[in-house]
């Protein structure tokens, strides 16, 4: 029997910029493949034909006013804005931390600065379009998607090879 890994804590790097004691909340890009239902003759139902994989989006909240961040908003570059988080997560098990690095290329497509009021917490929230994603586990690179360049590896098989063998060959 095990218990499950929760999030300890995190930080936020962005332009080399660490946000620590910034940040108060990740919202980490779902990764989903595009389907369509397909039901040819003699089958008695339906199944989900993959169509690549769906539009990534992350949503980091800080807990205040960031300037620098705010600067990158409308960037011209799908990856313009790099983001670094980093995380640990633990359970409460004595088994050891586990460091997850969280890599992301995009842009920023909504700003939402919420309400301010004097004495009260203010918080801002960044939703970014992700075009590049990269997922690393103590040490070791779990999934990296890069919409642009046609990589998608998930437990270093690249699951797109074979597509981009044909494209570039």
């Amino acid at each position: 029997m095990g218990l499950p890994r929760t999030l300890v804590n995190v930080n936020a790097y962005a332009k080399g910029m660490s946000y620590l004691g910034v940040i108060s909340e990740f919202e980490q890009p779902k990764l989903a493949i595009a389907t369509e239902d397909w039901r040819g003759g003699g089958m008695p139902g339906s199944v989900k034909l993959d169509k690549g994989l769906e539009p990534m989006e992350a949503t980091l909240t800080m807990g205040g006013h960031e300037k620098a961040l705010i600067r990158e908003f409308g960037t011209t570059s799908v990856e313009g804005t790099r983001l670094r988080l980093v995380a640990a997560y633990r359970a409460d098990d004595g088994s050891a931390a586990q460091a997850v690095e969280i890599y992301l290329g995009g842009r920023f497509t909504e700003i939402d600065m919420g309400k301010d009021k004097p004495g009260d917490q203010t918080e801002h929230k960044y939703s970014c379009a992700v075009a590049y994603y990269r997922r690393v586990v103590d040490g070791r690179t779990e999934v990296e998607i890069d919409m642009v360049q046609g990589i998608f590896m998930v437990d270093g098989v690249d699951r797109y090879a074979e597509i981009m063998a044909i494209l570039l060959g």
